[in-house]
């Protein structure tokens, strides 16, 4: 990855100072290369260390890291002290902010391969263009709603970001490993993991929250059962399928198109833990699911997700018997057949994991063309959030980093800020008529992909019986063991909330689903249903 990007900033430099082939310049007149320094420190990044000289950050040779300036032997530190206190002042400024959400994870890199005719008959994206083609990709796989120290093994969802360096450009496909989400109106979000969160009081897990939100946003059941199901621990990051959730446009060359969601199935299967072993397992090891891991590509195991389309016409859209910007809702394989596309296969473990795993950003607005938006709800609120999250903890310039950067040159007007260590040089800051930037060719006409009726209203969905549809069959689909497990985690979960009302109004809602369940739940945690 790190030479990729090397080749990338001499071609940038290049273009900043105006270099060809032809050009010949005066041996007495020497030409400044803004990008030397970055690509002598690039020359060593792999040399050992024992090859290098330690140095202050600005490259002065320095002959003890634990040496400081002081009066005498037995004096005050001086502030001339510059090893001590550069050293000081970056560590207490090394930690970028955690993610709010998806804050500890895993990384690791390797590429996607076309293996089918399947992308490229429904999206005319050059990554689908030909079986056999590969892509480079990185991903960070992730529990969502716990802190940075949290064990891997929690109760929790799991995120699959995938980036994908495209000649089009960065396509991020940032999955979830369930096929729904608690929610499906996007102002519920940030209440809703602030009820996950640490109380602003006791600063602890208050089960109260917890509850309290889903009983009262009866919409989030499928998840929650999904959640407390053994599907909620999975054994590490390999073995768990992953989902976009939302759903996307795939566009042809001719402008026709169809409605997509993207999901990666696990090669290795799914696996998961019982609360017992995920308990265990949190204990013996909080860095589970990253040692599993790195230790699988490490001993060539190579871990690896099969991608599938599932599509839609609009006409087909209309007809379907759930919303398909439900983020509540599936898409059933029996309804909307999965249709292989490629695989993705992870074989290179981060040689600096700050650099590669803890700075990488998503942002499901990337789209190279051929893939669109759709009117998705809670997608359009992913568009400014995902963005403006990584413009925060990492940066305005963030697109910069070398695991974020593209391939392909980016030329554009977005210049300048904080870090901006690539601000394409000359290039007008403009849309100049004196140097004309070349704009290509429009790939399609969308003016008729979307025709909106109706104005535009303050909108709060409501809660109905098919809410509990997907519910019901996601419980008649478990086996026996797979039910007890999921009745046992409610019950040990629920139990610890101690406001009856909120157990009542969430009890009630499991015996909605289905009547066994519900007095099971309302036994083990005390609650009478009427």
């Amino acid at each position: 990855m790190h030479v990729v990007a090397s080749i990338s900033v001499l071609s940038y430099a290049a273009f900043a100072l105006g270099y060809s082939a032809e050009t010949k310049r005066a041996a007495d007149q020497p030409q400044f290369d803004i990008y030397e320094g970055p690509n002598n420190q690039d020359a060593v990044f792999n040399s050992p260390a024992s090859d290098l000289e330690y140095t202050l950050s600005g490259g002065q040779p320095f002959f003890n890291p634990y040496i400081s300036d002081r009066l005498g032997t037995k004096g005050p530190i001086l502030l001339q002290s510059v090893n001590l206190i550069e050293q000081l002042a970056h560590f207490v400024r090394e930690r970028v902010p955690e993610r709010t959400v998806h804050a500890k994870g895993a990384g690791a890199h390797g590429y996607f391969e076309v293996t089918t005719d399947i992308g490229a008959k429904y999206c005319m994206a050059d990554v689908f263009s030909e079986i056999g083609k590969r892509t480079s990709v990185t991903a960070r796989l992730s529990t969502i709603a716990g802190n940075l120290g949290n064990p891997d093994a929690v109760r929790d969802l799991r995120g699959l970001g995938f980036k994908l360096r495209t000649t089009q450009g960065i396509l991020d496909w940032v999955f979830l490993n369930h096929p729904v989400f608690w929610l499906r109106d996007p102002a519920k979000f940030p209440h809703f993991i602030h009820s996950q969160k640490r109380h602003p009081s006791t600063h602890q897990t208050n089960y109260n929250d917890f509850w309290d939100y889903l009983s009262a946003n009866n919409e989030s059941i499928h998840q929650v059962m999904r959640t407390f199901s053994d599907l909620g621990t999975p054994y590490g990051f390999r073995h768990m399928n992953g989902h976009s959730g939302n759903t996307f446009r795939a566009v042809k060359a001719d402008g026709s198109w169809h409605y997509l969601k993207v999901s990666a199935i696990s090669d290795q299967g799914i696996k998961n833990n019982t609360i017992e072993e995920a308990i265990r397992q949190s204990g013996e090891n909080p860095d589970f699911g990253i040692t599993d891991l790195y230790n699988a590509i490490e001993s060539g195991n190579y871990p690896s997700w099969t991608v599938y389309f599932q599509v839609m016409t609009a006409q087909q859209a209309e007809k379907f018997k759930y919303n398909i910007f439900d983020l509540t809702k599936e898409w059933l394989a029996e309804d909307v057949p999965l249709q292989e596309v490629g695989r993705i296969t992870l074989n290179q473990n981060p040689t600096n994991y700050h650099q590669e795993v803890e700075q990488i950003g998503f942002d499901p607005a990337h789209l190279p063309p051929g893939l669109e938006p759709s009117e998705d709800p809670t997608l359009q609120a992913r568009f400014f959030a995902y963005a403006d999250a990584q413009r925060y903890r990492i940066g305005i310039n963030h697109k910069q980093l070398p695991i974020n950067c593209p391939l392909n040159p980016v030329a554009n007007f977005v210049r300048d800020g904080a870090m901006a260590f690539n601000n394409q040089g000359r290039h007008p800051n403009f849309m100049s008529t004196q140097d004309q930037i070349q704009l290509p060719q429009r790939y399609y006409n969308d003016d008729n992909h979307t025709i909106w009726v109706g104005g535009a209203v303050k909108f709060l969905s409501t809660t109905s019986e098919i809410d509990f549809d997907q519910a019901r069959g996601f419980w008649s689909r478990l086996t026996h063991g797979d039910q007890e497990n999921l009745i046992k985690n409610v019950i040990g979960h629920l139990g610890l909330a101690t406001d009856a009302r909120i157990k009542q109004k969430q009890v009630h809602i499991f015996a909605h689903v289905n009547a066994t369940l519900g007095q099971r739940i309302a036994q083990g945690v005390n609650i009478t249903l009427s």
